[in-house]
């Protein structure tokens, strides 16, 4: 199984490297990232016989990115309105159905599942859009890098030293050590790949070691929600698609909190930045 992590790992290395340079890859991996992981998330509510609609949500979350990377936008957030269409939508599906029986958690499921996995993991791409040209793609390299060096940190150190369990309830492997090594990995790679952002005396290394702690720490929460819904679910991974690594959404899920948090707090920033400093 460690052979098949470290394969698995080294291609999803080189896939992740080669879509962040080039635009037209990144919204390819991107989209289909989004179609697996709904896929799976909505593999996993199946097994609790709840009625969902698992292809109109694909549809649906597949396309809030790739709108988003062509920017059509009918409104400043347009995302949101394609949401609310897309629940309408649901909706109108529902009505079809012969069956009423829970109803409301087969509607809230698949809007949840639009909302977790594709508004969420889109926001990589908003990060890449962000500054013009090499300068989004170092935002972008910069969130991944801190985020997933959390996932790294935490299962080296938690598989050596981990003694102490962090949430037995919801994740029985995790451990405080594990954590503890997340963060640690995680500061260290954003003061490492400090030069990835703005060159602005505002980010400090003391700001950037905090940057990397809050960022990497968010990747665990989301690390922590995923194996919250496969604890519901009573599985062990979302998916089989990647050998000693389990499913897209084992793969993504520490992004889904981080980029969105990333991307707020990148264009807070810079905006304030900008009206201090026009």
């Amino acid at each position: 199984m460690g052979i098949a992590r470290l394969i698995s790992s080294s291609l999803m290395i080189a896939l992740t490297v080669c879509a962040v340079l080039n635009s037209y890859l990144f919204i390819i991996t991107v989209c289909i990232l989004t179609a697996g992981g709904l896929y799976e998330f909505f593999y996993l509510i199946q097994k609790k016989d709840i009625p969902i609609y698992s292809y109109t949500g694909i549809l649906i979350g597949t396309l809030i990115p790739l709108s988003i990377f062509t920017r059509f936008e009918l409104t400043k957030n347009w995302e949101l309105l394609f949401i609310v269409i897309g629940f309408l939508l649901i909706m109108m599906l529902q009505f079809r159905r012969a069956d009423t029986r829970n109803a409301i958690v087969g509607l809230s499921t698949t809007l949840f599942g639009i909302l977790y996995v594709s508004w969420f993991f889109s926001f990589l791409v908003k990060i890449r859009l962000m500054l013009p040209g090499f300068e989004g793609v170092k935002l972008l390299a910069f969130i991944l890098l801190v985020t997933k060096s959390g996932d790294i940190g935490a299962l080296l150190v938690g598989s050596r030293f981990g003694r102490h369990p962090l949430l037995p309830k919801v994740s029985p492997n995790k451990s405080i050590e594990g954590a503890a090594g997340s963060f640690l990995f995680s500061i260290i790679t954003a003061i490492a790949f400090k030069s990835l952002l703005p060159e602005l005396p505002y980010f400090s290394v003391i700001h950037v070691a905090l940057m990397g702690a809050f960022f990497g720490g968010l990747g665990q929460l989301g690390d922590l929600s995923e194996s919250l819904i496969k604890r519901d679910c009573n599985v062990k991974d979302s998916g089989k698609l990647l050998p000693g690594m389990g499913g897209v959404l084992d793969v993504i899920d520490s992004l889904l909190f981080s980029a969105p948090a990333f991307y707020m707090y990148m264009s807070s920033t810079l905006d304030t930045i900008q009206v201090v400093h026009p």
